[in-house]
């Protein structure tokens, strides 16, 4: 029996090159990869030896014939994928399975490459997938610097408390905190406590891994009113992030409503309608799920401008969500488009997913029904002005409509924010870059690179490109000299966590 993915995947492709049979797809080297929303296993090729799900790094593959209740579906999504494609031949290859062609070679290091002083900021998966390419293939020196006192990044202060599978990718980058040619700065902040030119000059070589952490805002009326939030904030909230306080977000309210319908707006949905006691053993925030446990909230909204063929959520993450029991979820049919694009869905599109879900034209003038609590799909409205004087009141949207809510939470995508020292884009959120390269010996990597697109497995990549930058100008003489001497060669010894 075939193994197959499922939602947890990180698509940093570990099974692919461990799969002896090329059953995994897209690789790294395929137009697809990076685009698709998980990887898929060919069940017509896979040979059932378990390699990729040892090799997984977030335990998220398993024997089909293994998966029960709602994961039952993760089989057929990975057999869709190869509905229309020809199997591979693996019949006569040999000795591994695997067609080889000739050996390529990305890079030229020279035997007598001296080894590289790096700093890297930011300990985040883009960061740490720069170190591993640099300590793996490389004599190089790091130096990790991360203004928290606690490394992880987006792993340990942006992946939902309820994804435990996903947040032990950590483990993998962890391994190499304690690596021999790996020191760790905790604490240290650029631009407060080292500038961009003292860490120029204390290293070969620089690459700011910072990500992209503020949250876009919808630029509509009432959006700064007390009860409007960044889902940024309910993500570090809940996650217990030292910049956030644990009463950032308030729970009084009986609906709130978030706009967006990416995967972010359904985990800050997700964690509001949960049961507490799911949640008691995991990383949450011990005063979030305290507050958790006495909320008043009834029902989340997730509003999207476009319709239910648009939304921004993966199917994976969605497909979790329909599963649910402990939760209602229902699609607000209030525009008739709604109704029509679900029923007339192919079995692969994303509308297809609600076809079997509860419809409602819901009164938002009154309070949420008592009883279970449940997430509400509004699709086609676009959201005009949060209401209210001197506290949110409601959320007015296209057509006149008002959702009365206590709360209203942006999740309409995230931007860089400038380090100073370095120039930045203020249109895209980014610093801008060639191949993550700023200019010789300073360099970029994840989203602050590329904007806020691709996963935790989409930085894999990214991180080689930077890499690989980084190495052609040492190659070429390109780095500029650095400065041993003096105070400023010791300074980042000296700051909180050396």
């Amino acid at each position: 029996m075939a193994f197959a993915i499922t939602q947890t995947c990180c698509n940093d492709a570990s099974c692919v090159s461990v799969c002896p049979v090329n059953c995994i797809h897209p690789t790294p080297d395929e137009p697809d990869f990076g685009t698709t929303e998980m990887l898929y296993v060919d069940p017509r090729t896979c040979i059932d030896c378990g390699a990729c799900a040892d090799a997984c790094p977030v335990d998220a593959i398993f024997p089909a014939d293994s998966l029960l209740g709602p994961m039952r579906a993760y089989a057929d999504i990975n057999a869709a994928y190869y509905a229309d494609q020809e199997p591979v031949d693996v019949l006569g290859l040999a000795p591994n399975f695997h067609a080889w062609g000739p050996p390529t070679f990305d890079r030229r290091i020279p035997s007598d490459f001296a080894p590289l002083d790096v700093a890297v900021v930011g300990t985040g998966p883009a960061g740490m997938y720069a170190v591993e390419d640099l300590l793996l293939h490389t004599g190089s020196r790091v130096t990790l610097i991360d203004r928290l006192p606690v490394a992880g990044g987006l792993v340990r202060y942006g992946v939902a408390p309820d994804h435990p599978s996903t947040k032990k990718i950590g483990e993998t980058f962890a391994r190499f905190h304690d690596h021999p040619r790996v020191k760790l700065r905790l604490g240290v902040e650029v631009g407060r406590d080292v500038t961009v030119d003292e860490l120029a000059e204390r290293y070969d070589a620089v690459i700011y891994a910072v990500g992209a952490s503020s949250a876009r805002r919808l630029g509509i009326a009432g959006e700064d009113l007390p009860g409007s939030l960044a889902a940024t904030t309910v993500v570090a909230w809940y996650n217990g992030h030292p910049d956030v306080a644990a009463d950032a977000v308030d729970l009084s309210a009986a609906r709130v409503v978030v706009v967006g319908t990416g995967n972010v707006a359904l985990d800050v949905a997700r964690i509001l309608t949960a049961d507490p006691a799911t949640l008691a053993g995991t990383e949450i925030s011990p005063e979030a799920l305290s507050r958790l446990r006495t909320s008043k909230v009834r029902e989340v909204v997730l509003l999207a401008r476009r319709g239910p063929e648009s939304a921004a959520y993966t199917r994976p993450e969605l497909l979790a969500l329909t599963q649910r029991e402990d939760v209602d979820l229902v699609v607000d049919t209030h525009d008739p488009r709604i109704a029509e694009t679900i029923d007339a869905a192919a079995p692969g599109d994303k509308a297809a997913l609600l076809r079997d879900l509860p419809r409602e034209t819901v009164d938002w003038s009154a309070p949420p029904r008592h009883g279970k609590r449940r997430i509400v799909l509004r699709f086609h409205s676009a959201p005009e002005a949060i209401t209210g004087d001197s506290q949110v009141r409601g959320l007015r949207v296209g057509g006149g409509t008002e959702i009365a809510a206590g709360q209203v939470i942006r999740a309409v995508g995230y931007r860089g924010t400038p380090v100073p020292g370095l120039p930045f884009d203020e249109q895209t959120g980014t610093i801008p870059n060639e191949g993550g390269r700023v200019r010789p010996g300073t360099y970029v990597v994840g989203w602050i690179k590329r904007g806020p697109s691709g996963g935790i497995g989409a930085n894999r990549a990214c991180a080689a490109e930077t890499v690989g930058s980084l190495l052609d100008d040492a190659v070429a003489g390109r780095l500029p000299a650095r400065k041993r001497q003096g105070r400023k060669a010791a300074l980042l010894g000296r700051r909180r966590g050396g």
